[in-house]
């Protein structure tokens, strides 16, 4: 009987403990459902010439890389992130911080990651300057934390982000400053007076209104550093959609923030104007936050349901997370290049993300992967590149795009991986209107049946019963 008394006791406190927790959502701020067109000219101007891309390169190397760890997160102090650690919080921060003094990445070659990232049809790259747990992957004068203050100080590609920029640069791409507006190693975010029990600053900004300003300046310093020292810049990719003005009248959600009233303003109207004098045109992705500085939305690790004819951009991982890990399992060249396929079918860009080693390479499955994607679009990228969308876009299997004038479309056909070539395909949709269909990895015009609303096109016999991940055709 005192068994069972001890055992309902024991279930009754781990209950109350349980609804203790605040069950903080994962995501409060999701991709804005809607978008607010740029009016400056010369940003609309270069938001047509990204949309032009289509197929870009994210990269998350950081302290995390070293251990093969999560970004970042792990330092969060929320129900969602669970450490495998028996250590003590405050420690494992110690710890986690002080991986800065074993990242000396000997073996970084900014020309190999940008010749290997082109030669995947990658268009444009994402590099992460700072994530949010404030390792600085540039050369800031604003903080002692960072990649040029470690162990690779006295390297001459110390700066890592001012090579890989003139890499990608030297090989014709456009160029993304990743930049987290949260800074969790900053004492102006995360005071150490108080603990930190969330993502959010961890202190009561209307009653410190100094500290906050401090916090302002400070990462409106270390972006005009980005803006003024590092070349020509494309897009400013600001990601921690939390730290955001709020919204008039209301608080931030409940459970979400320990200070739900405090407005986490950095003040981005003055963050553009600096950053569009220093880079006329440059874009600004205020991620999750809708209006005038989120030029183009950013889905992540998920494609829209429907088409979308606004700029958008999918962020995706090629293995299990954002940055390196060991043994990680990544995904196909045929996944890939179905989900390019799909992105661009429904308006998007794809940015693909790979997490260099702690010795600064790309893995060798990743090459390996990015390689055989970079073989297919040589073949079939005039489907994808600089095209726009069709009003009808998708039948099954079949997706649909168009030629920015609209006089030619395209098909792309997504076949089951390790699925043979069949002899030939069906699709509704679009028809031909005079009888020019042809194969764009061979150029070959291919025969064509109407029945109803649906074409079958014949394909060649030397392509039946391969492994394609893939086949393009131009439709006249």
């Amino acid at each position: 009987m005192k068994a069972n008394i001890l055992t309902f006791f024991i279930a009754l406190l781990s209950t109350v403990s349980f609804a203790q927790q605040p069950q903080r959502p994962a995501d409060i701020y999701e991709a804005s459902k809607v978008y607010e067109y740029p009016t400056d000219p010369l940003v609309l101007k270069k938001l047509e010439k990204w949309r032009d891309q289509k197929f870009g390169i994210m990269m998350h190397w950081g302290i995390y890389s070293v251990e093969g760890i999560r970004e970042s997160w792990l330092l969060c102090n929320e129900p969602r992130f669970v450490r495998d650690s028996n250590v003590v919080y405050e420690d494992y921060k110690k710890w986690y911080w002080s991986l800065s003094e074993k990242m000396n990445p000997t073996k970084f070659d900014p020309d190999k990651w940008a010749e290997i990232s082109q030669k995947a049809g990658m268009k444009y790259v994402v590099f992460t300057t700072k994530h949010h747990d404030g390792f600085n992957m540039f050369d800031t004068k604003e903080s002692d934390y960072g990649i040029t203050k470690g162990p690779f100080a006295k390297n001459p590609k110390a700066d890592v982000t001012k090579f890989i920029f003139e890499a990608y640069r030297k090989k014709g791409m456009m160029i993304g400053a990743y930049f987290s507006k949260p800074d969790w190693h900053s004492e102006y975010f995360w005071w150490p007076r108080y603990a930190t029990t969330d993502r959010n600053v961890n202190y009561d900004g209307n009653k410190n209104p100094w500290r906050w300003k401090k916090f302002q300046n400070f990462t409106y310093n270390q972006i005009s550093e980005l803006m003024h020292h590092y070349g020509a810049i494309d897009v400013l990719w600001l990601d921690g959609g939390w730290v955001r003005p709020l919204e008039q009248g209301k608080k931030r959600p409940e459970g979400f923030s320990l200070y739900p009233d405090f407005s986490q303003d950095i003040n981005m109207p003055e963050i553009t104007r600096m950053s569009r004098e220093a880079q006329p045109g440059i874009l600004i992705v205020d991620r999750t936050v809708h209006g005038p500085y989120e030029n183009y939305r950013t889905p992540e690790q998920s494609i829209p349901k429907e088409q979308i004819n606004d700029p958008w951009e999918t962020c995706m991982t090629l293995g299990k997370g954002w940055g390196y890990r060991k043994n990680d399992k990544i995904k196909s060249a045929t996944h890939i290049i179905h989900k390019l396929t799909e992105v661009v079918a429904k308006g998007g860009n794809f940015l693909l993300n790979v997490g260099p080693t702690p010795e600064g390479e790309f893995p060798e499955e990743v090459t390996a992967c990015l390689e055989k994607v970079g073989q297919w679009l040589k073949q079939n990228g005039e489907a994808i590149y600089a095209t726009r969308t069709s009003a009808i876009y998708n039948d099954e299997n079949i997706w649909f795009t168009q030629s920015k004038d609209g006089k030619v479309k395209y098909a792309i056909a997504c076949l089951k991986e390790d699925t043979p070539v069949p002899a030939s395909l069906q699709w509704k949709g679009i028809i031909p209107t005079k009888s020019t269909l042809k194969l764009l990895s061979t150029g070959k015009t291919l025969k064509w049946k109407q029945t109803g609303d649906k074409i079958e096109v014949s394909l060649p016999k030397d392509l039946v019963g391969k492994n394609i991940p893939a086949l393009a055709f131009s439709i006249r």
